[in-house]
């Protein structure tokens, strides 16, 4: 069995997740923050950083709690890895949980994975009960980065 305690933090929402065994979600949990950046009429960049620092060790530690993994200090929860969006994204944004999530790796001694943020959208595909079949056509709409992907085959 695998746990891996995943962070994303491309934009402008700060989602934590716990998965095991690259399937199943035991949490998955998301703060937006659509209704900050509303009345300028699109992201800030320097306010969804500072937002996500607000929301990400709160939103870590429910995440640990709703799949039954404890968070407390001095405490290593039972996780076999620690992975966060690397980009493509808002620098500050991916750097607030990029930081967060190599430092837990760090503390608990953990590897930590780097995840692309379209893989990441392209895989998220087989936490269904029906996964596709390679080869596979996918359109991943996310922010500007809306594309149009022949999945041949997996790469790793």
């Amino acid at each position: 069995m695998s746990v891996i305690l995943a962070f994303e933090s491309s934009w402008d929402e700060t989602g934590v997740a716990v998965i095991e065994n690259g399937r199943t979600v035991r949490s998955n949990l998301v703060i937006s923050q659509i209704e900050i950046h509303r009345v300028f009429g699109g992201v800030v960049p320097e306010i969804a950083s500072r937002q996500h620092i607000k929301a990400i060790y709160p939103l870590a530690a429910a995440a640990l709690r709703e799949a039954g993994l404890s968070f407390a200090p001095g405490e290593t929860p039972a996780v076999d890895a620690v992975a966060a969006t690397n980009g493509p994204g808002l620098m500050g944004s991916l750097l607030v949980g990029l930081g967060f999530a190599k430092a837990l790796a760090y503390a608990w001694r953990k590897p930590f994975i780097p995840v692309h943020h379209i893989e990441g959208h392209l895989f998220s595909a087989f936490l269904d009960a029906a996964p596709p079949a390679f080869p596979f056509l996918a359109l991943v709409v996310s922010g500007g980065h809306t594309q149009l992907i022949h999945c041949g085959r997996p790469h790793h």
